[in-house]
């Protein structure tokens, strides 16, 4: 079995705080918007890439607490991290250097999902 990731959900509670979060200030591409079944949906990110789906309405099935992440690679994490700081977003946790390969660090959602910011290094050899 061959296996790609399509998309990622997110049970919100306000799409349009979401749709603002992902795109305004992530700068993901709204792919779609609509409704099913009395559910607000948006699906957003670039054509080549898995997407995040965010869904309103219904019950809100999963919380933050339970663990729920979502990770971006971004070319420079100092640079990353001054334009969420120019924006008014905080950094929730970090940064983190676990290995010399990889740092990190941590935002939030309008419903408290971490958000990981990721850069991978080029090894030192």
């Amino acid at each position: 079995m061959n296996l790609t990731i399509n998309w990622i959900t997110l049970r919100v509670r306000d799409l349009e705080a979401s749709i603002s979060f992902y795109h305004d200030i992530l700068g993901l591409p709204i792919q779609r918007r609509f409704e099913s079944r009395g559910k607000q949906i948006a699906m957003l990110g670039s054509d080549a890439q898995p997407k995040i789906e965010v869904i309103q309405g219904g019950e809100q099935t999963v919380q933050p607490e339970n663990g729920v992440s979502v990770g971006f690679e971004v070319e420079s994490l100092e640079g990353a991290m001054e334009e969420l700081r120019h924006k008014g977003i905080p950094i929730a946790r970090g940064p983190i250097m676990p290995n010399p390969r990889l740092s990190f660090f941590y935002i939030l959602d309008p419903d408290g999902f971490e958000v990981q910011l990721a850069q991978h290094h080029q090894s030192i050899e």
